[in-house]
């Protein structure tokens, strides 16, 4: 299965889905002709000797200094080696695939400059999945993500470390082994690849799609817990939600009402009200998916978008200088979601108090028939309760953040990457939290007896876990069951999820 790429059009889904490998790419012809235009012009401009910024100058504080087109060829070569400065852990793979989806798509919209042979080659490594080393330091999500992206320029040159087959290998090995041939950058094809917010774009796409993922099995999960505690639901009678008229939280009532339609083991409570981390669950993630609505639209817009400088118009015998490089869309975008999600995880941790506390559940401490000699899951409270105190660090805004580079030319940035590396540390940390719940539920239904009364909706989840993860009946580590449970959770969100 393919996709085909015009510069226009292109989703966060997709992005996602190329990014995990489920489909190739392939290049619309319209596209291809916005690309030829574009790089003809380049080639015009050259010719006339112009200056033009990253073509004929140099770059950033030294754009006063004039490059000769005969050079045109070795200040693109030169750019993306002396950028290639990033340092420390190597970034995801999925993470890197998208971002260079993302800066092939920006490419396809003409204003970028690059050749139809560059444009080719990196179609072909995305799709023979050539996947750049890129290591985790150095954006600062103002004059794009240049460290991240030059080094998968480098690539492209034929030059670096990637891993292909499987195997780290060099880029000029994995070329080979490929039939591949590197590509000689000419002039602002450097510029074009590496000036923009692919990498930052690229992990507020998986953050996006990831939050989707989590709200849903956070819902899933909580589901489990209300019918485990025998919780009432008239907290989600929908003339509430309406009454309040915030669309994201209706959404979420709804979400409770479907997944618990058809339980038998509901409302055995005697309490008058419950408590927040049950009944204000609507209200919770209703502002997350408020927030996420909000998120999807701004990254939208910036996967479809051109964000190198110079940008040129064919059409119009032009070349602007601007700033759209700048990711301070995304990093707020980036901030608030990390903030928007963090409180389910909260909400989360507080019904596994509910479940573990026999005061509240009616059920042996700890979930475990002999307490005392055993501690059943007392600890993986611990765990949920340390990944939130983690996360709640990690909430800190990135994009509140600056930095004054360049001999003070780039003189304001986004810190939009250091968003983006925070929202996927969190929300990979959140997995944990919704696994600890289900976990923990889980047994608590055993405990209770009520698993022949679940909900149809939940009953497929609790079987799944059960048929990796048997009820506890003694001590034995706990950690190897909340990685399972996690992987099962993602596992289902995905299916369920687009």
């Amino acid at each position: 299965m393919h996709i085909e790429l015009d510069g226009e059009n292109l989703s966060i889904d997709t992005v996602v889905d190329v990014a995990d490998g489920l489909f190739k790419v392939s290049v619309s012809p319209r596209a291809l002709k916005r690309v030829s235009e574009a790089h003809s012009y380049v080639q015009k401009l050259i010719e006339e000797e112009r200056v033009v910024y990253g073509v004929t100058t140099g770059f950033g504080s030294l754009s006063s200094k004039m490059v000769s087109k005969n050079d045109a060829e070795k200040l693109q070569r030169n750019l993306v080696r002396s950028h290639s400065a990033g340092v420390g852990e190597r970034l995801p793979e999925r993470l890197v695939r998208a971002a260079m989806l993302l800066r092939l798509n920006t490419l396809l919209k003409g204003h970028s400059g690059a050749s139809l042979e560059t444009v080719s080659l990196l179609a072909e490594v995305i799709n023979r999945n050539i996947v750049p080393v890129v290591p985790e330091h150095g954006s600062l999500g103002a004059s794009g993500d240049l460290a991240p992206l030059a080094q998968v320029a480098l690539c492209l040159m034929g030059e670096g470390v990637v891993t292909h087959r499987g195997q780290e290998k060099s880029a000029s090995q994995a070329f080979a082994e490929e039939g591949l041939k590197p590509i000689t950058l000419g002039a602002k094809e450097g510029l074009a690849l590496i000036n923009g917010t692919q990498m930052t774009t690229a992990g507020a796409c998986i953050g996006i799609v990831e939050a989707r993922r989590l709200i849903e099995s956070f819902e899933l999960v909580s589901a489990l817990t209300i019918q485990a505690l025998g919780s009432r639901t008239d907290f989600l009678d929908e003339r509430i939600h309406l009454a309040r008229g915030i669309e994201g939280q209706t959404l979420s009532a709804r979400s409770l009402r479907e997944k618990l339609s058809g339980s038998g083991c509901t409302n055995r409570s005697n309490r008058v009200q419950e408590a927040y981390s049950i009944r204000c669950i609507p209200q919770v993630h209703g502002a997350a998916r408020e927030a996420l609505s909000f998120s999807e639209k701004i990254v939208t817009a910036e996967v479809n978008a051109a964000t190198d400088n110079p940008l040129l118009f064919p059409a119009d015998d032009a070349v602007i200088s601007g700033g759209n490089f700048h990711a301070q869309p995304i990093a707020m975008v980036l901030d608030l979601l990390l903030i928007a999600t963090l409180p389910i995880g909260n909400l989360s941790e507080r019904r596994v108090e509910r479940l573990l506390n026999p005061s509240f559940s009616g059920l042996p401490p700890f979930l475990t028939n002999n307490s005392g000699l055993n501690s059943g899951y007392m600890v993986s409270q611990y765990t949920a309760a340390s990944i939130l105190a983690e996360n709640r660090v990690l909430a800190h805004p990135a994009s509140v953040d600056t930095a004054s580079v360049s001999a003070g030319q780039e003189d304001h940035a986004s810190m939009g990457f250091t968003a983006a590396k925070k929202l996927l540390r969190a929300v990979d940390n959140l997995w944990y939290v919704a696994a600890v719940e289900a976990l923990c539920a889980a047994q608590a239904i055993d405990l209770a007896g009520v698993a022949d009364g679940l909900s149809p909706a939940t009953r497929e989840a609790y079987t799944q876990i059960r048929s990796h993860i048997p009820t506890l009946i003694e001590d034995e580590p706990v950690g190897p069951r909340i990685e399972e449970v996690k992987q099962i959770l993602r596992g289902i969100a995905i299916t369920r999820v687009r």
